[in-house]
């Protein structure tokens, strides 16, 4: 069976001094081979739980929760839709006041009806009661008959009706939400403590009628001589239990709340009437019902963890209809259970996770839309996240240093897109500096230091490449600079590269390609008389018009060899080989779900940091849009972006929706972008985020990428009331005398008006630490308005 190089068990950390991908281990059918006669080993126990699981639910429960459709950016993990609108509500002052006034009237009924002021309160009681009940004329009760019960529980049920059903006009439940809402739990503990204290009062005083109706009900004793000490006992532990009971509830009220852990949300409720994941049905459906039992097994044992169950749905997804892949898919589950298709790396998860993530849609949650006026209702407190069809139109993240670009933004998209590869679903590239806490090496595959000699592994210079056009082409956008006609300094790579690669079979090494941009006569002699004797007629005239233009005015190659010098240094000396004796990364192996981390030294080299992040930028580019496979998203994250576009790179971003990848640029101000291309750059991205910390220019590029909108403003005008009656006028005095303000009336002016979403000075000064404004855009074109972020939730 065959997974495209998806699935093996190989490790890729062997020790080789340099490795182009991490090779895909076991026979092309995909089932990994064992010793004849040994038993299916059980899978270890995975080592990270997927995020339900930290809050006590388990994968089981993880993969039962509901997740409904939403639009592009929200964290669907349990996510519970919003209206579009906001409800009207009323005023916490009007609730309360009507809380306040409805629970007097009933104060007020209720006394009036204990003391007797309204008559007749008992005639229903005695008109559906035996006669000799009660004593005539309308007196009290008949000892030793059902009367007196009788009246306890009329007394309570009318209490209970007077207090209920002004207690549901006076909206007292609402009012006592509203105030746990806006005041927090503490709210709900004092206010539980205060109600039970007073209920507790009321019933032991009599004025709610609960205790004489339990009194009623007692089995007292009337013939023993001791029934009166008795009865008192009897009536104190009634009443003691009767105050436990009458406390108890709103003890477990006050106490709902803070028992609670802080911070950690409980399991999502499952999804209704959708498929239980937890149970395999595209296996079921397929008639594999002994793999689908397996796997639900081990999902249920704890021996399945988030990453297993992505893997091993991708490996089903790549199965298709044919048979002889399915068969080879039951064989893989039957040996390995969840540990089948592992990734060539052998790795089940990353050594630590600093975000949290839900695989089965491919999502990392970066924070919390904050319940803010500027934000549409429907979005506020709802999660923020990201997946491969948002980050697929492309990321630019703009923030100045300590603004969290690394740890809150760009760290969280390389984890999420590393366990995705894991699952064989992505192809990460990350560039950064050597300082930048992009992740543990144990988390990548391969991991290029450039400049440090103890680098496992080197990188192409000329991206894998054999065409020399490409090559020069490649170059030459890499190298050039505003000053630099590309075009010209393609066409006089090309009249270097060809004839070299012509004669030796490879490119020429960073040292030798400095020579021949400088024009050493004995290089180019050697190198026309090589070419003269392999008959290469073509190749020694565009040799000779590149002596012909040497030094001419105009020529590109000075500029070009100063550029290339950059590399030639002693510290990337056994970098960038091209003598065929070692195998170093190219872009290739973005064809197999590869983790990759390339660290520059931007300490003492930072131009040179700066043109190998172009370098690799443009090979990217080159090689994504060229796939031919592109099931899997590949993505390229450059933690620093500074002085790497070009026109030919902002041109290759626009391609990548329809070629499956996305790169995400990270930028500490758009001052670093060339200013004919800032307003490419920002039209070439779907994904815009201000970070806290951002200046007036830079808040400007995205206020006007943003656009403006129509909002509804109220204009208030405030008129000094003047009136020629006296009582009027002496009115008037004294409530200005009192309150110190002159007696005006309102002229209130409703109209609409388009302005900015967000002014380039409120993304300067507005935006608090720790959060970003942010849009985003789906591949399929739909996208969010802009939205303040906490990126700290």
């Amino acid at each position: 069976m065959e997974f495209e190089g998806t699935h093996g068990s190989r490790s890729t950390h062997d020790g080789r001094p340099h490795a182009e991908i991490p090779r895909p281990a076991g026979a092309p059918s995909g089932v990994p081979p064992m010793p004849a006669g040994a038993p299916p080993a059980a899978p270890p126990r995975p080592a990270t739980a997927p995020p339900a699981a930290r809050s006590g639910a388990t994968l089981v429960d993880w993969l039962r929760a509901s997740r409904p459709e939403a639009a592009p950016g929200v964290w669907r993990y349990g996510h519970v839709p919003r209206p579009e609108h906001a409800p009207d509500e009323t005023p916490l002052r009007t609730v309360l006041a009507g809380a306040t006034i409805s629970f007097l009237v009933a104060v007020l009924l209720w006394s009036l009806l204990r003391n007797g002021y309204i008559p007749y309160w008992s005639v229903p009681i005695r008109l559906f009661t035996p006669g000799d009940w009660w004593r005539p004329l309308g007196g009290a009760p008949v000892p030793g008959t059902g009367g007196p019960v009788a009246l306890a529980v009329y007394r309570f049920v009318l209490f209970a009706g007077v207090f209920g059903g002004i207690g549901r006009f006076g909206r007292w439940p609402y009012a006592w939400n509203r105030l746990v809402r806006e005041y927090g739990p503490r709210a709900q503990i004092a206010l539980a403590a205060l109600a039970g204290l007073l209920t507790v009062a009321l019933v032991r005083g009599d004025w709610l009628p609960l205790r004489p109706l339990v009194l009623s009900m007692l089995p007292y004793e009337l013939t023993t001589p001791d029934a009166v000490f008795a009865n008192q006992e009897m009536e104190d532990t009634a009443t003691l239990l009767l105050t436990v009971a009458t406390a108890l509830p709103f003890v477990w009220l006050a106490l709902r709340r803070a028992t609670s852990p802080a911070g950690a949300a409980a399991a999502p409720p499952p999804a209704a009437g959708g498929p239980d994941l937890a149970v395999w049905p595209e296996l079921r459906a397929a008639g594999l019902t002994e793999a689908a039992d397996r796997l639900a097994a081990d999902a249920a044992s704890g021996a399945m963890n988030d990453v297993d169950y992505a893997r091993i749905r991708t490996a089903w997804e790549h199965t298709g209809q044919a048979p002889d892949r399915q068969a080879a898919f039951v064989r893989e589950i039957h040996t390995r259970g969840a540990a089948a298709f592992l990734h060539p790396s052998g790795a089940r998860s990353l050594p630590g996770r600093t975000a949290t993530h839900d695989l089965a849609l491919r999502q990392v949650r970066l924070g919390i839309v904050t319940d803010t006026a500027r934000n549409p209702y429907a979005r506020r407190t709802t999660g923020l996240a990201l997946d491969p069809d948002v980050l697929g139109t492309g990321m630019l993240v703009v923030g100045p240093s300590g603004s969290g670009k690394t740890a809150r933004l760009v760290r969280p998209v390389v984890e999420s897109l590393s366990l995705q590869a894991l699952a064989g679903q992505a192809a990460v590239v990350v560039v950064g500096s050597d300082a930048a806490p992009l992740g543990p090496d144990e988390s990548f595959d391969v991991v290029i230091r450039v400049g440090d000699p103890a680098s496992p592994h080197d990188l192409d210079l000329y991206g894998g490449t054999s065409d020399p056009d490409r090559a020069a082409a490649l170059l030459a956008d890499v190298l050039a600079t505003d000053t630099t006609d590309t075009r010209r300094a393609t066409t006089t790579l090309a009249q270097l590269l060809g004839p070299f690669h012509a004669v030796h079979d490879r490119f020429p090494s960073v040292p030798e390609l400095r020579e021949l941009l400088d024009g050493g006569p004995a290089l180019l002699q050697t190198l026309r008389a090589s070419l003269e004797r392999a008959g290469h007629a073509s190749l020694v005239r565009e040799l000779d018009a590149r002596s012909r233009q040497q030094g001419a005015d105009g020529d590109p190659a000075r500029h070009l060899a100063d550029r290339i010098a950059l590399l030639d240094r002693p510290a990337f000396a056994a970098f960038f080989d091209t003598s065929g004796a070692t195998a170093p990364f190219t872009m290739r192996a973005l064809e197999h779900p590869v983790r990759v981390r390339i660290d520059l030294p931007e300490a003492g080299h930072a131009e040179a940091s700066r043109l190998l992040t172009r370098l690799v930028l443009a090979q990217f580019l080159g090689r994504t849009v060229g796939r031919t496979d592109r099931s899997r998203f590949a993505c390229l994250v450059l933690d620093d972006a500074a002085h790497t576009l070009t026109a030919e790179t902002v041109r290759g971003l626009q391609r990548l929706r329809s070629a499956h990848a996305g790169v995400v640029l990270g930028l500490r101000t758009v001052e670093d972008v060339p200013e004919h291309l800032r307003t490419a750059l920002f039209g070439a991205v779907g994904c815009r985020f201000a970070l806290a910390g951002v200046t007036t220019w830079d808040g400007k590029r995205f206020a006007e990428t943003w656009g403006t909108e129509w909002v509804e403003t109220r204009d208030v005008t405030s008129r000094t009331v003047r009136s020629d009656e006296p009582l009027t006028r002496v009115a008037h005095a004294v409530r200005k005398l009192v309150t110190g303000r002159a007696v005006t009336t309102d002229a209130v002016t409703v109209r609409e008006v388009e302005r900015e979403r967000w002014s380039a000075s409120d993304l300067a000064h507005g935006v608090p630490p720790g959060h970003a404004v942010l849009s985003l855009t789906h591949v399929r074109g739909e996208h969010t308005p802009p939205l303040l972020v906490d990126l700290r939730s």
